[in-house]
């Protein structure tokens, strides 16, 4: 991987120039780790919207240093693919605060030594006070997240951004799960068009599917996502 540099508002700014082996894919690569993790799960799982599901993908179970190091290179492999300028991550509370750190050491040790913050759920009353935790948010900044269920977290984050006179550039999440939420469109797509921002994940619905057709121990949940994925996904 060739990574371009250039100098940003606080530090290197990520401009995506980069040169990936054609034999790897870290999207396959990522749901093979988060399967022996036991994080990308198959079988019959009930989502909060009250859908009976055939996978499951839990983030939290990445639980320890080394598979959050590991978990972090990810993001950051998606990241830096995405093409995405930016100048800071942010990470809304809570797995957004360990998503956000675990990527900025991934990106560091790539050569992009980018600063990250996060906030609190509730201000700080003593000391430096507010809610804001790390740098300062400035120029162009990517928002770190697990999922998007509800979009409530980017909405936040969006307006904490915008108050402290920085831009959100994007949002980085882990899977992209391609699912309807009330209406039409997912909670993935109601971010792009409300707030004309790019939504980047590290593996989406299709990728999985794809993952399954890899693996012949697998390849029995095929019909049952191919289902679910024509009832419940975004065209």
């Amino acid at each position: 991987m060739r990574l371009a540099l250039s100098r940003g508002l606080s530090g290197y700014t990520c401009r995506a120039r980069i040169v990936v082996n054609e034999m790897t894919d870290f999207r396959q690569e990522f749901l093979g780790f988060a399967l022996a993790r036991e994080v990308l799960r198959f079988g019959e799982f009930i989502t909060k919207a009250g859908r009976k599901t055939p996978y499951f993908f839990n983030a939290g179970l990445f639980s320890d240093g080394a598979s959050l190091g590991r978990l972090g290179e990810f993001y950051a492999q998606a990241l830096l693919a995405s093409g995405i300028e930016y100048d800071q991550l942010f990470g809304p509370a809570y797995k957004g605060i360990t998503l956000a750190a675990a990527t900025a050491i991934a990106l560091a040790a790539s050569g992009h030594n980018v600063p990250y913050s996060f906030n609190r759920k509730e201000a700080k009353d003593h000391g430096e006070g507010g809610t804001i935790v790390g740098a300062a948010l400035e120029g162009r900044v990517v928002i770190v997240d697990d999922v998007i269920t509800a979009g409530t977290s980017i909405r936040e984050s969006v307006a904490t951004i915008g108050a402290a006179g920085a831009k959100p550039a994007g949002v980085l999440i882990a899977l992209d799960r391609m699912e309807r939420g009330q209406g039409e469109s997912s909670a993935v797509q109601d971010i792009r068009d409300t707030f004309g921002i790019p939504v980047v994940s590290i593996a989406t619905l299709d990728d999985v599917m794809t993952f399954i057709d890899s693996r012949s121990d697998l390849a029995r949940m095929r019909p049952a996502i191919a289902d679910y994925r024509a009832r419940y996904g975004t065209h």
